[in-house]
């Protein structure tokens, strides 16, 4: 009986995080990633799975460094799967079986994850008949490496670090992120909407700024059978039937069509533009909606609102999960660690909305990203205390003993380059050296006698 206690609590304890793990990340899903890696790649000792958990259990993880964080990675995996093949010991040689894994592995999963959040989330995917989804982009922050500046270039002022640049999809709704595409920081958010269209649900109606006023991708959502809801500015030329004045304008039908496009012979966009209340000059939206019963200006007002957590779900990223600056030196490590930090903010926010929602009693209401994230490294720290063994734990005073000081002779400079700063560094300068003139070596006697008699 004294041995099957433990057993029972442990296997208790596993039940929770894993299991709402696996509702998302399914053995389906795991299958599917597994084909598109090489055959090569599959008997080594990181296996997919060895690599995908830690890389997501990084932005999970609490810890000052990134070595500390997967050495809590790796004690929760070998706590979690005892009976798996234990993955390598180091950082440095999971960051090499992390370069060496395909990106596509890591797309895949995150195409099963989407499929599972329309399955879990289907009673509020819609609003009205549409399924609101948000696109926003923003920069983040890459390390100063030889290669990432040549590669990633400079987006924003002179001697600026390299940037990568993120588009990402939201549900409106929910705030679940749905998908993302990334670039280099000089990359245009407007093309990768573009390219994201076939990523976008059945009925989805996509809610975007200013920034994503085009005709070709008004075009492209049309004929993909989209629907989309664009804030407008003042580089907007639109056409009406009739004049009226822009003081007295809340709605009517418009045609889009800009002079480039009409001297290449492509028609013009029959639109729907609205005006709503906001700012000093009113809040102006154009739809390919033009049933007003379908699209009403309260729904239209509210859905913009919602374009908010577009803004949410950055923050949320950048400051909870402290991916302001991503830590690889190289463009295989930056793309797979943004990769698999947006597949982990995507189950973070997963997890914790199934969660509230189970118990909302039909509310709608939205899961805290820091009260999620809590509870998750509670979870991590309280299984691998109970389901790590003997062997699996070291000697402390061992460990202390392998604590040692880098005490090497040092042959180079400690600054192999050049950095960027405010100002130019310069070395100090030598110090003066003068001779004593008669009057001074006079004091300094003075002063030496002075002491000896006192």
């Amino acid at each position: 009986m004294k041995h099957s206690t433990p057993q029972r609590q442990s296997k208790h304890s596993s039940q929770g995080f894993l299991d709402c793990l696996r509702q998302f990340l399914t053995p389906v899903a795991w299958k599917q990633a597994q084909q598109v890696c090489p055959k090569k790649h599959r008997s080594t000792r990181w296996s997919l799975h060895a690599i995908v958990l830690p890389l997501l259990l990084l932005s999970w993880c609490a810890g000052d460094s990134l070595g500390e964080r997967f050495e809590t990675a790796r004690a929760f995996y070998l706590a979690s799967y005892r009976k798996r093949r234990q993955p390598g010991k180091t950082y440095s040689g999971f960051q090499k079986a992390l370069a060496r894994l395909p990106l596509p592995a890591l797309r895949v999963l995150a195409a099963s994850v989407r499929q599972r959040l329309e399955y879990h989330f289907g009673h509020c995917w819609q609003y009205r008949g549409f399924v609101p989804i948000g696109c926003d982009g923003s920069r983040l922050t890459c390390p100063r490496s030889a290669e990432l500046e040549q590669r990633l270039g400079q987006a924003g002022k002179d001697e600026a670090a390299p940037t990568l640049w993120v588009t990402a999809l939201v549900h409106l709704r929910t705030g679940l992120l749905w998908g993302w595409r990334l670039g280099k920081g000089t990359a245009s958010e407007l093309v990768h909407l573009k390219h994201l269209i076939p990523m976008l649900p059945r009925l989805a109606l996509v809610v975007a700024d200013a920034a994503y006023m085009d005709y070709s991708l008004y075009a492209d959502l049309m004929n993909a059978e989209r629907f989309f809801l664009a804030r407008l500015s003042s580089r907007a030329y639109l056409y009406t039937e009739q004049e009226r004045p822009l003081d007295r304008f809340r709605e009517g039908l418009v045609y889009y069509w800009p002079e480039k496009v009409r001297d290449s012979g492509r028609p013009a966009l029959r639109l729907r533009l609205l005006r709503l209340k906001g700012g000093q000059h009113g809040l102006w939206l154009l739809t390919n909606v033009l049933d007003r019963k379908h699209l009403t200006r309260g729904m239209a007002s509210q859905l913009y609102r919602w374009r908010w957590r577009n803004e949410g779900l950055f923050r949320a990223y950048k400051c909870t999960l402290k991916k302001m600056k991503l830590w690889g030196q190289t463009v295989q490590q930056v793309h797979r660690e943004a990769e698999g930090s947006l597949l982990a903010v995507q189950l973070l926010l997963a997890q914790g909305t199934w969660a509230v929602q189970r118990c909302s009693q039909g509310r709608e209401v939205q899961c805290s990203v820091r009260g999620v994230l809590r509870a998750m490294r509670q979870e991590i720290t309280r299984l691998i205390g109970q389901n790590l063994g003997p062997r699996q734990w070291q000697n402390y005073q061992e460990r202390l003993e392998r604590a040692l000081l880098e005490n090497r002779r040092r042959r180079s400079p400690k600054e192999r380059r050049a950095w960027p700063r405010r100002k130019p560094h310069q070395e100090p300068k030598p110090p003066r050296i003068h001779v004593l003139t008669p009057n001074l070596k006079a004091r300094i006697k003075k002063d030496l006698n002075s002491k000896k008699a006192a």
